[in-house]
């Protein structure tokens, strides 16, 4: 099973590039390492991996992703997410455990808005009644990236948009000082307006 990621990292490194892996991690905040890949090479890597006759099973999914989440360049992350999101059709109730370690774990942005869109936010769609439970554990986390999730899993919801889950989060939320919180308000915000622009 671990095979499957040695020989993704043997492709990464092979294609590394140190020049640009120091100005991505700059980018980023020195918080991360990464291989130097651009993101169009990188899904090119990528692609016989996430071929659906090679995917590994779902029963493995999660030790794959925490392995993934253990490795130091970004790479590794960006791959998980996208990893996951193929299993979105067998989508199960403890799922919502694993894109939790995923938001909470190596936090940044440019992870925390995929998992929060495209895997909480179709967790969500197909398990609705657990919405507000885990909306009210994230608000009283303290963890920006989990609050920022709970404002933005809805964020292509559009139509199906739930507008008083939404006043409520962002109620709950008013008044912080995080950046990345009140990013996420305006941002979740204007989507709606398109949508609803009444």
């Amino acid at each position: 099973m671990l095979d499957f990621i040695s020989v993704l990292e043997t492709e990464f490194e092979k294609n590394s590039n140190l020049e640009l892996a120091i100005k991505q991690e700059a980018y980023m905040r020195n918080q991360f390492k990464t291989f130097g890949i651009k993101t169009e090479n990188r899904r090119r890597i990528q692609k016989p991996f996430l071929v659906k006759a090679y995917l590994p099973k779902q029963e493995n999914l999660e030790t794959i992703v925490k392995t993934l989440w253990s490795k130091p360049q970004r790479e590794f992350q960006y791959f998980g997410q996208e990893l996951t999101f193929k299993y979105l059709k067998n989508i199960q109730e403890k799922d919502i455990e694993l894109y939790e370690f995923m938001v909470s774990n190596k936090s940044w942005w440019d992870t925390v808005d995929f998992i929060a869109v495209k895997l909480i936010g179709n967790y969500f769609k197909v398990y609705p009644e657990l919405q507000k439970q885990y909306i009210d554990k994230w608000l009283k986390s303290n963890n920006m990236w989990l609050q920022r999730s709970a404002l933005l899993f809805q964020l292509k919801y559009k139509k199906d948009l739930n507008p008083e889950l939404m006043a409520y989060t962002i109620s709950q939320l008013l008044g912080s000082k995080t950046f990345f919180i009140n990013k996420a308000i305006g941002w979740i915000l204007r989507e709606y307006s398109r949508t609803n622009p009444e």
